[in-house]
């Protein structure tokens, strides 16, 4: 037998400012690479893998400019690196459309 539950957090000001926080790099993480594979398949016709995306984080992180990436868990960041390369293949595989860049707007989630 399945039971499922459903729950709502109430985070207090410091835990919403994390998450908030941590909801910005996810969506900074998906479109910096989402431009990066765009712009890598449109220049050179081949596909980005995951281990080089993976590569390229680590390399943000170090930049001064992207350095506060270390400041929020890396699990998330992780996730949607993994997102969007499953993303990436079900559209080449006919499955799906093509990726899209996340707004401020849009639903904010990170796993």
């Amino acid at each position: 037998m399945r039971t499922a539950y459903k729950v709502r957090a109430y985070p207090d000001p410091g835990q919403a400012a994390q998450l908030g926080r941590t909801f910005g790099c996810v969506r900074l993480v998906w479109n910096k690479t989402l431009a990066e594979r765009h712009r890598s398949y449109h220049a050179t016709g081949t596909k980005t893998s995951y281990k080089e995306t993976d590569a390229a984080l680590t390399a943000w992180k170090k930049t001064e400019e992207l350095a506060f990436l270390s400041e929020v868990s890396s699990v998330p960041l992780q996730q949607t690196l993994r997102h969007q390369h499953t993303a990436y293949a079900n559209f080449f595989a006919g499955r799906a459309r093509y990726p899209r860049f996340k707004s401020r707007n849009g639903r904010r989630s990170a796993h």
